[in-house]
């Protein structure tokens, strides 16, 4: 249609201010001509066709905001390059006629809010900016927006927008983060002081903490960046409750409120959100119902949050939820189709958006412009002990690969979908089917027993061995009939109850119990679910992922791993799994070849036949292979995993700094991409590749006492169960063996002597010849001399003595570990008399209380209570310090205050005199 005196050109003009006037109208704006103009209409009034000072032309369209001029919009026809026009509009923004300036708001002498719309298309320049620079918008914002921004220049000229307070956040605290999310923190952080982009990605591996992370820098944020509400989605409903929980028990840097006292944190509903919510959680499906007007519940609904539309979306403007409503919006692993149909909706409004990945695919960093700001592989997760490995156990069977066959005339029962009717009937012909079709068109219920039966014959014996308590298993079907079958199938298999296995999906009976009673319940063993615990939900005891179904999502599959992925402390761990000591790996078990998909990435412990040993010796002579590497990596990850932190400690010294970096460099050197940087442009890669992997085993191999201590370590927590060998008594008898006791001397004194300049009690003994050695030093030799293969406690040690030096051994009815200090001391030759440590304390705690009375210095039976318990600690302990009195029994009476109170200014110098005169 043409008008405009059959002009296309004016005709377009005008059917673009149609559209930009139907847009303005949304927005709240009252839009006016010049002879009618009325500033008290509205906030906001949109003036059209307003001529500027000479030569500076008309603008078609000047925007009041509380009777102010504050912006101006140059329209133009659909279809026109806006970039191209900004000359203009800026041209109006700083060519206002003087008795318009009386009342305007400018920056810098222009207007701060520019606007090039076609009707289609519409681009948005803020004065306030640090750098301005237009960028495309859903809508013209409301008028009440554009002033809050207005009071916010007023109120902080320096920092008028949050484009400008981030540039200047106050460093971050890093004392409650893991290093990978101070990077991934820093790097969101970073990217939008730097404006490059409007997007930011983060990939970081399952398990992570990927939510914590986004709980920090929305904190951060919405405290110091000027932000004020952040939408978070996920990606189903039912893992809303979760992060809105992992939201409000975040304790905040400063003064460690929980982020919920500060600020509100809210699920969307069908209103939109409250004014007062600062944190908004949703799914993005629930997110296009709001825009669109319908009615959100706020249950879970699989019709809702799991439905992905056939095309690309298409939003149309809400006044509910206007673009403006969010600074940030923070993608943590939403829909995976989020990217490409559901692009729409993030599109829509006019913030920042983060994504939290941790398989990111070529649609991901398309949409995030390749803007990745830190990376955090899986590999790299299991090194930092975040994750643990896992190993991968496939079954096969004849019906899984190739499907099978019914002949004509074969009775065979039938399930009506809807209703699970069963009924029976005679197949009309021949009926044959594949492997993708089974459990879709068709349930082969031998199929199903067959690998569940072959999963529990080799449970024991190839994939958990040594174990006794079936490991929590999560197993993952194709629909809710299909798990309904596994359910009933496993009870049986397993001869068990319906406590032991349980359906949890969006179909069951109360799935969030029964998710709650899989993560703590001793006797509840297997869950069966189809998408509900696929992403996002933590099982942390969970050591068995079993697929059942076939995924070809790489994003979808590392999230359905990652169920298993999670760390766990022992504790915790032993307490829903009693026969396992931690956990240090699980197991993928795959009965339908989801793990042969070329997007599926081998585990570290990829050379499950070699010995840690062995891994040990080829790393000393430096001719491990890359998948050895590789296994060497895991192993160390899993050790870490079994020490004590004292042991842990103690390996860490040896090893000259964190046992973990070493893990880290093993890691990165097998990773494709780092290779890829070393590789690139090498002259001889496969020498690069060799490089890089000897000086990733450097530490290990350059440290000959650091491998002696790794299998030794290995060797206290792992213990071989022999089944194989009979055993035949050879002899019993009730007295010590003499021999033996010899032995066991002469072994104590060797080692005294091999490992003398290695542990520092040994030192101590012999060089500075001293009673008083630190605790400390004699747990470490304690722990040292437990291990394989001495196998030695002090009492192993004096009873063998006791045996050969019958006269000069004093014997205990019970031993500490503090009479290694006497063990050592008569082996080198300092004692005469093998006394133990608690009785020469005591013998010189009585000489010294002798020599007080002689001096005239007299105890009350207050000041004796103190320090005859002083002296029970230097007896157990080889000396005692300020900070033992603030621990039991003397907490009793008050701690270190009670001792000033009872001893005086006397305390801190009885507790030197008692230190020298019992252990010197």
């Amino acid at each position: 249609m043409n008008t405009g005196n059959g002009d296309p050109r004016l005709a377009a003009e005008q059917r673009a201010r149609v559209l930009i006037d139907r847009q303005l109208a949304d927005a709240g704006w009252s839009i006016q001509d010049k002879k009618e103009l009325n500033l008290f209409a509205a906030e906001g009034v949109v003036c059209r066709e307003v001529v500027m000072k000479q030569s500076h032309g008309r603008a078609d369209y000047l925007l009041y905001v509380d009777k102010k001029v504050v912006g101006v919009i140059e329209a133009k026809p659909e279809g026109t390059t806006l970039s191209g026009v900004e000359w203009q509009s800026a041209m109006y923004a700083s060519g206002l006629p003087a008795n318009a300036q009386l009342r305007a708001i400018t920056v810098d002498g222009r207007l701060p809010f520019v606007f090039e719309a076609s009707g289609t298309e519409t681009h948005f320049t803020n004065g306030y900016d640090p750098y301005p620079r237009a960028r495309r918008v859903f809508n013209f914002p409301k008028p009440g927006t554009l002033a809050q921004i207005i009071r916010d220049a007023e109120a902080d000229p320096e920092h008028s927008t949050w484009r400008a307070k981030v540039r200047h956040l106050p460093p971050l605290d890093e004392r409650p983060l893991r290093p990978a999310q101070i990077t991934a923190i820093k790097g969101i952080e970073k990217s939008l002081a730097d404006q490059h982009f409007d997007r930011s990605l983060v990939q970081m591996a399952t398990g992570a903490g990927k939510t914590f992370t986004a709980v920090t820098t929305a904190y951060r944020l919405l405290k110091f960046g000027g932000f004020r509400r952040v939408l978070f989605l996920v990606d189903r409903n039912n893992l809303a409750e979760q992060t809105i929980a992992e939201f409000q028990n975040c304790r905040t840097p400063g003064d460690g409120r929980r982020f919920n006292e500060i600020y509100n944190v809210d699920k969307l509903t069908s209103a939109g959100m409250l004014g007062s919510s600062n944190v908004v959680v949703s799914t993005i499906q629930r997110v296009h119902s709001v825009l669109r007007g319908h009615e959100v519940t706020a249950g879970d609904d699989p019709n809702l949050d799991d439905f992905v539309p056939d095309a690309p979306v298409t939003v149309a403007y809400s006044a509910a939820l206007p673009p403006e409503s969010f600074d940030l919006v923070i993608v943590d692993e939403a829909h995976r189709s989020i990217y490409g149909v559901w692009r729409g909706v993030l599109e829509y409004f006019d913030a920042h958006v983060i994504g939290l990945t941790a398989t990111p695919g070529k649609q991901t960093f398309a949409f995030f412009r390749q803007n990745l700001v830190s990376e955090y592989t899986y590999p790299q997760s299991v090194a930092d002990r975040v994750n643990v490995d896992f190993d991968l156990y496939r079954i096969r069977t004849q019906i899984s690969e190739q499907g099978g066959a019914i002949e004509a005339g074969t009775i065979v029962p039938k399930v009506d979908r809807r209703t699970r009717k069963e009924r029976l009937e005679a197949i009309e012909e021949d009926f044959e089917y594949t492997h993708k079709q089974l459990d879709r068109a068709v349930t082969a219920k031998s199929q199903i027993r067959t690998v569940l039966e072959t999963f529990r014959d080799r449970l024991f014996t190839e994939i958990f061995p040594g174990r006794s308590t079936l490991p929590k298993t999560l197993i993952f079907a194709k629909d809710d009939a299909h798990a309904e079958e596994i359910v009933t199938t496993v009870r049986e298999v397993f001869g068990k109850g319906n406590d032991f296995a349980a359906k949890i999906t969006y179909a069951a009976r109360d799935p969030k119990g029964q998710l709650q009673a899989f993560r703590t319940s001793p006797s509840l063993r297997i869950a069966v679910t189809v998408d509900m615990i696929a992403t996002g939900t933590d099982v942390k005891p969970l050591e068995c992922v079993f697929f059942m179904r076939d995924v070809r999502s790489a994003q979808y599959f590392e999230q359905m791993k990652g169920r298993g992925a999670r760390t766990i402390t022992p504790a915790d761990f032993q307490s829903v799994t009693p026969d396992a000591s931690a956990k240090t790996r699980f197991v993928i078990v795959d009965a339908v070849g989801v793990t042969e998909h070329d997007f599926v990435d081998p585990p570290l412990n990829r050379e499950k036949g070699i010995s840690l040993k062995k891994l040990l010796d080829k790393a000393a002579t430096l001719t491990l292979t890359e998948d050895e590497t590789a296994t060497l990596a895991s192993r160390l990850a899993k050790l870490e995993l079994q020490l004590t932190p004292e042991e842990r400690t103690e390996l860490d010294d040896v090893a000259g700094g964190p046992v973990r970096d070493i893990v880290r460099r093993l890691v990165d050197a097998v990773d494709p991409d780092s290779q890829a940087k070393v590789l690139d442009g090498a002259a001889d890669p496969e020498a690069a590749r060799r490089d890089l992997l000897e000086r990733a085993v450097e530490p290990v191999a350059a440290n000959p006492e650091l491998r002696t201590r790794i299998l030794e370590l290995r060797a206290a927590h792992d213990r071989v169960i022999d089944e194989v060998n009979k055993d035949v008594l050879l002899d019993a008898h009730g007295v010590v063996d003499p021999s033996r006791a010899k032995l066991v001397v002469e072994s104590w004194t060797k080692y005294l002597e091999d490992h003398r300049d290695e542990i520092t009690a040994i030192q101590l003994a012999t060089e500075a010849k001293v009673l008083r050695i630190p605790f400390t030093d004699i747990q470490e030799l304690a722990d040292r001399i437990s291990r394989p293969p001495y196998n030695w406690t002090p009492e192993v040690i004096w009873d063998a003595y006791a045996s050969i030096d019958v006269d000069r051994v004093r014997n205990s009815d019970r031993h500490t570990l503090t009479d290694l200090v006497s063990l050592l001391r008569y082996t080198v030759g300092l004692d005469n008399e093998l006394v133990p440590y608690t009785t020469r304390v005591q013998e010189r705690y009585a000489a010294w209380l002798a020599q007080q009375e002689q001096a005239g210095t007299e105890f009350s039976p207050l000041e004796r209570w103190w320090l005859d318990r002083m002296v029970d600690v230097i007896a157990a302990s080889a000396g005692i310090t300020a900070e033992d009195l603030d621990r039991s029994p003397f907490t009793d009476k008050g701690g270190v205050d009670g001792a000033l109170r009872d001893l005086g200014d006397r305390a801190e110098g009885l507790i030197d005199e008692l230190n020298t005169e019992l252990t010197a």
